[in-house]
């Protein structure tokens, strides 16, 4: 699960059990001042960045899913003309077998 708000970010590993969540790390950073003047949805988009750098470790060769509040990030994933930036985070999740959800 990641998140991101104006000025940090946040992300939680976790892992189900039987339908149960168990969470295994929590992460989060503070944004810096380019960061700070990122869009909302650069925001969200770098807090699964974030969680992927992060989780790396854990991450390769699972299956991961993605629990986000902000659905315009199934649209970044698809998209041909993005900003550089975009396109380096959008190369970075491609080596992970992801799938992004909404939070509910």
């Amino acid at each position: 699960m990641c998140d991101a708000s104006d000025y940090a970010l946040g992300a939680v590993l976790g892992q189900r059990i039987n339908n149960k969540s168990h969470v295994i790390h929590y992460a989060s950073h503070t944004l810096n001042e380019a960061q700070l003047n990122y869009t909302v949805t650069e925001k969200e988009f770098l807090a699964v960045v974030f969680a992927f750098e992060k989780f790396r470790s854990y991450l390769l060769g699972s299956q991961v899913i993605i629990y986000t509040d902000h659905s315009a990030l199934k649209y970044l994933l698809s998209k041909k003309d993005a900003k550089p930036r975009l396109l380096r985070w959008i190369l970075l999740l491609q080596e992970f077998d992801c799938e992004i959800r909404d939070r509910k």
